[in-house]
Protein backbone atom coordinates (compact mmCIF):
# COMPACT_ATOMS: atom_id res chain seq x y z
CA UNK A 1 0.00 0.00 0.00
CA UNK A 2 1.43 3.20 -1.18
CA UNK A 3 2.04 5.55 2.16
CA UNK A 4 0.87 9.46 2.33
CA UNK A 5 5.03 10.10 1.80
CA UNK A 6 5.35 8.52 -1.44
CA UNK A 7 2.23 10.04 -2.52
CA UNK A 8 3.69 13.55 -0.95
CA UNK A 9 6.94 12.49 -2.98
CA UNK A 10 5.44 11.85 -6.64
CA UNK A 11 2.63 14.79 -6.15
CA UNK A 12 5.45 17.38 -6.51
CA UNK A 13 6.95 15.90 -8.96
CA UNK A 14 4.66 15.88 -10.95
CA UNK A 15 3.63 19.18 -9.95
CA UNK A 16 7.11 20.41 -10.58
CA UNK A 17 6.83 18.99 -14.29
CA UNK A 18 3.69 20.73 -15.15
CA UNK A 19 4.79 23.91 -14.08
CA UNK A 20 7.80 23.39 -16.20
CA UNK A 21 5.83 22.58 -18.99
CA UNK A 22 3.59 25.08 -18.89
CA UNK A 23 5.16 28.42 -20.39
CA UNK A 24 6.33 25.83 -23.51
CA UNK A 25 2.65 25.35 -24.77
CA UNK A 26 0.95 28.20 -26.12
CA UNK A 27 -1.17 30.85 -24.28
CA UNK A 28 -4.57 30.08 -23.91
CA UNK A 29 -4.43 26.64 -25.35
CA UNK A 30 -5.82 22.93 -24.67
CA UNK A 31 -2.06 21.88 -23.09
CA UNK A 32 -2.24 25.04 -20.62
CA UNK A 33 -5.88 24.09 -19.62
CA UNK A 34 -5.06 20.55 -18.82
CA UNK A 35 -1.45 21.64 -17.52
CA UNK A 36 -3.51 23.92 -15.01
CA UNK A 37 -5.57 20.54 -13.82
CA UNK A 38 -2.11 18.87 -13.56
CA UNK A 39 -0.48 21.96 -11.66
CA UNK A 40 -3.55 22.27 -9.24
CA UNK A 41 -4.37 18.57 -8.27
CA UNK A 42 -0.49 17.71 -7.92
CA UNK A 43 -0.63 20.87 -5.47
CA UNK A 44 -3.59 19.43 -4.00
CA UNK A 45 -2.57 15.91 -3.50
CA UNK A 46 0.97 17.19 -2.15
CA UNK A 47 -0.45 19.37 0.56
CA UNK A 48 -3.19 16.63 1.44
CA UNK A 49 -0.38 13.70 1.75
CA UNK A 50 1.75 16.31 3.67
CA UNK A 51 -1.38 17.50 6.14
CA UNK A 52 -2.41 12.92 6.17
CA UNK A 53 1.59 12.16 7.64
CA UNK A 54 0.82 15.21 10.12
CA UNK A 55 -2.62 15.27 11.41
CA UNK A 56 -4.33 11.87 10.31
CA UNK A 57 -6.74 10.96 7.35
CA UNK A 58 -10.08 12.33 9.67
CA UNK A 59 -9.00 15.90 10.45
CA UNK A 60 -7.36 15.85 6.78
CA UNK A 61 -10.63 14.94 5.11
CA UNK A 62 -12.54 17.18 7.62
CA UNK A 63 -10.13 20.84 6.47
CA UNK A 64 -10.14 19.42 3.33
CA UNK A 65 -13.65 19.24 2.23
CA UNK A 66 -14.83 22.42 4.68
CA UNK A 67 -12.36 24.36 2.71
CA UNK A 68 -13.38 23.12 -0.32
CA UNK A 69 -17.06 24.02 0.18
CA UNK A 70 -16.63 27.12 1.77
CA UNK A 71 -14.53 28.36 -0.96
CA UNK A 72 -17.36 27.23 -3.46
CA UNK A 73 -19.94 29.03 -2.01
CA UNK A 74 -17.27 32.11 -1.68
CA UNK A 75 -16.73 31.79 -5.64
CA UNK A 76 -20.31 31.53 -6.31
CA UNK A 77 -21.41 34.21 -4.22
CA UNK A 78 -18.60 36.41 -5.55
CA UNK A 79 -19.56 35.22 -9.09
CA UNK A 80 -23.08 36.89 -8.68
CA UNK A 81 -22.62 39.64 -6.63
CA UNK A 82 -19.42 41.04 -7.50
CA UNK A 83 -18.65 40.92 -3.53
CA UNK A 84 -16.28 40.55 -1.59
CA UNK A 85 -13.53 40.02 -4.66
CA UNK A 86 -15.44 42.77 -7.30
CA UNK A 87 -17.11 42.06 -10.32
CA UNK A 88 -15.51 39.24 -12.52
CA UNK A 89 -17.03 35.88 -14.10
CA UNK A 90 -16.00 32.33 -15.00
CA UNK A 91 -15.05 31.37 -18.58
CA UNK A 92 -16.10 27.88 -20.39
CA UNK A 93 -12.54 26.99 -20.32
CA UNK A 94 -11.95 24.95 -17.10
CA UNK A 95 -14.17 21.92 -16.87
CA UNK A 96 -15.69 20.53 -14.62
CA UNK A 97 -17.81 23.35 -12.60
CA UNK A 98 -19.70 23.20 -9.65
CA UNK A 99 -22.22 26.18 -9.28
CA UNK A 100 -20.48 27.89 -11.93
CA UNK A 101 -17.41 27.30 -10.34
CA UNK A 102 -14.43 25.26 -11.86
CA UNK A 103 -13.62 22.13 -9.58
CA UNK A 104 -10.01 22.87 -9.39
CA UNK A 105 -10.34 25.96 -7.61
CA UNK A 106 -11.47 24.82 -4.28
CA UNK A 107 -8.58 22.63 -4.45
CA UNK A 108 -6.04 25.36 -5.42
CA UNK A 109 -7.70 27.35 -2.26
CA UNK A 110 -7.09 23.87 0.49
CA UNK A 111 -3.61 23.25 -1.72
CA UNK A 112 -2.03 26.47 -0.64
CA UNK A 113 -3.92 27.76 2.44
CA UNK A 114 -1.84 25.42 4.61
CA UNK A 115 1.47 26.03 3.43
CA UNK A 116 0.73 29.51 4.01
CA UNK A 117 -0.49 28.77 7.51
CA UNK A 118 2.02 26.90 8.35
CA UNK A 119 4.62 29.23 6.46
CA UNK A 120 2.99 31.83 8.72
CA UNK A 121 3.23 29.70 11.70
CA UNK A 122 7.58 29.32 11.00
CA UNK A 123 8.14 32.91 10.33
CA UNK A 124 5.89 34.40 13.24
CA UNK A 125 8.44 32.69 15.29
CA UNK A 126 7.69 33.31 19.39
CA UNK A 127 4.94 35.26 18.43
CA UNK A 128 3.01 32.43 17.08
CA UNK A 129 -0.64 32.58 18.42
CA UNK A 130 -3.82 31.66 17.05
CA UNK A 131 -4.39 35.84 15.76
CA UNK A 132 -1.11 36.28 14.68
CA UNK A 133 -1.23 32.64 12.30
CA UNK A 134 -4.83 33.92 10.83
CA UNK A 135 -3.77 36.86 9.64
CA UNK A 136 -0.25 35.67 9.08
CA UNK A 137 -1.11 32.87 6.81
CA UNK A 138 -3.86 35.14 5.01
CA UNK A 139 -1.71 37.48 4.17
CA UNK A 140 0.78 34.84 3.10
CA UNK A 141 -1.93 33.24 1.19
CA UNK A 142 -3.47 36.42 -0.58
CA UNK A 143 0.26 37.36 -1.70
CA UNK A 144 0.45 33.80 -3.99
CA UNK A 145 -2.83 35.43 -5.54
CA UNK A 146 -0.95 38.62 -6.90
CA UNK A 147 0.55 35.17 -9.22
CA UNK A 148 -2.07 33.57 -9.66
CA UNK A 149 -4.74 35.80 -10.91
CA UNK A 150 -2.38 37.46 -13.68
CA UNK A 151 -1.75 33.94 -15.13
CA UNK A 152 -5.05 33.13 -15.18
CA UNK A 153 -6.99 35.60 -16.58
CA UNK A 154 -3.95 35.56 -19.65
CA UNK A 155 -4.94 32.34 -20.07
CA UNK A 156 -8.84 33.46 -20.50
CA UNK A 157 -10.13 31.61 -17.38
CA UNK A 158 -12.34 34.59 -15.55
CA UNK A 159 -12.46 37.81 -16.54
CA UNK A 160 -13.35 41.06 -14.84
CA UNK A 161 -15.88 43.50 -15.61
CA UNK A 162 -13.44 46.36 -15.15
CA UNK A 163 -9.96 46.37 -15.68
CA UNK A 164 -8.11 46.89 -12.60
CA UNK A 165 -4.58 48.30 -11.92
CA UNK A 166 -2.86 45.09 -11.30
CA UNK A 167 -2.27 43.52 -14.87
CA UNK A 168 -6.23 44.03 -15.15
CA UNK A 169 -7.16 42.80 -12.09
CA UNK A 170 -9.01 45.23 -9.48
CA UNK A 171 -7.09 46.02 -5.81
CA UNK A 172 -10.53 44.70 -4.79
CA UNK A 173 -9.79 41.02 -5.39
CA UNK A 174 -7.11 41.14 -3.32
CA UNK A 175 -8.80 42.48 -0.42
CA UNK A 176 -11.14 39.93 -0.80
CA UNK A 177 -9.06 37.38 -0.89
CA UNK A 178 -7.40 38.59 2.47
CA UNK A 179 -11.05 38.53 4.06
CA UNK A 180 -12.29 35.07 2.37
CA UNK A 181 -8.43 33.81 3.55
CA UNK A 182 -9.30 35.16 6.86
CA UNK A 183 -11.99 32.64 7.00
CA UNK A 184 -9.78 29.32 5.46
CA UNK A 185 -7.31 30.17 8.12
CA UNK A 186 -9.66 30.27 11.36
CA UNK A 187 -11.11 26.75 9.52
CA UNK A 188 -8.04 25.32 9.32
CA UNK A 189 -6.83 26.60 13.18
CA UNK A 190 -9.86 24.90 14.45
CA UNK A 191 -8.90 21.51 12.23
CA UNK A 192 -5.47 20.96 11.91
CA UNK A 193 -4.00 22.52 15.73
CA UNK A 194 -0.83 24.42 15.63
CA UNK A 195 2.13 22.04 16.43
CA UNK A 196 5.91 22.80 15.41
CA UNK A 197 6.05 24.51 12.08
CA UNK A 198 5.58 21.67 9.05
CA UNK A 199 9.11 21.62 7.60
CA UNK A 200 7.93 20.08 4.21
CA UNK A 201 4.58 22.69 3.75
CA UNK A 202 6.64 25.55 4.43
CA UNK A 203 8.92 23.84 1.81
CA UNK A 204 5.96 23.64 -0.38
CA UNK A 205 5.59 27.81 -0.43
CA UNK A 206 9.09 28.47 -1.05
CA UNK A 207 8.84 26.02 -3.94
CA UNK A 208 5.92 27.82 -4.94
CA UNK A 209 7.49 31.13 -4.57
CA UNK A 210 10.62 30.62 -6.64
CA UNK A 211 9.30 28.66 -9.50
CA UNK A 212 6.74 31.69 -9.97
CA UNK A 213 9.26 33.94 -9.63
CA UNK A 214 11.15 32.83 -12.09
CA UNK A 215 8.31 31.43 -14.23
CA UNK A 216 7.14 34.90 -14.78
CA UNK A 217 10.49 36.80 -15.03
CA UNK A 218 11.94 34.30 -16.82
CA UNK A 219 9.70 32.76 -19.15
CA UNK A 220 6.44 34.56 -19.18
CA UNK A 221 8.44 37.64 -19.49
CA UNK A 222 6.27 39.49 -16.92
CA UNK A 223 8.72 41.63 -14.41
CA UNK A 224 6.12 43.55 -13.37
CA UNK A 225 4.48 40.37 -11.99
CA UNK A 226 7.35 38.55 -10.97
CA UNK A 227 8.26 41.60 -8.61
CA UNK A 228 5.32 41.73 -7.18
CA UNK A 229 4.76 38.47 -6.40
CA UNK A 230 8.32 37.53 -5.42
CA UNK A 231 8.62 40.68 -3.12
CA UNK A 232 5.30 39.48 -1.57
CA UNK A 233 6.04 35.47 -1.29
CA UNK A 234 10.02 34.86 -1.34
CA UNK A 235 10.63 37.50 1.89
CA UNK A 236 8.07 35.35 4.05
CA UNK A 237 9.13 32.00 3.02
CA UNK A 238 12.34 32.56 3.30
CA UNK A 239 12.36 33.93 7.05
CA UNK A 240 10.18 30.96 7.82
CA UNK A 241 13.19 28.58 6.41
CA UNK A 242 15.99 30.27 8.55
CA UNK A 243 13.88 30.25 11.90
CA UNK A 244 12.99 26.56 11.34
CA UNK A 245 16.46 25.74 10.76
CA UNK A 246 17.57 27.72 13.47
CA UNK A 247 14.91 25.66 15.62
CA UNK A 248 17.31 22.34 14.75
CA UNK A 249 20.72 23.86 15.28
Amino acid sequence: MVGPRTVQLLASAVTAAGMVATPLNAQGGVARRLLSSVVVGGLFATTTSATVSRWGSVRSLLAATSTAVGTTWVEHVGTRTGRPFGAYRYTDALRPQVAGVPAIVPLAWFAMAVPARETAHAALGDRSNPLTRVAGGAAALTAWDLFLDPQMVGEGYWRWTRRGVYRGIPLSNFVGWFASSLGVMTLLEVLLPAEEPAADLVAEYGFMAAMETVGFAAYFRDRVVAVAGGAAMVPVAAVAAIRLLGRRM
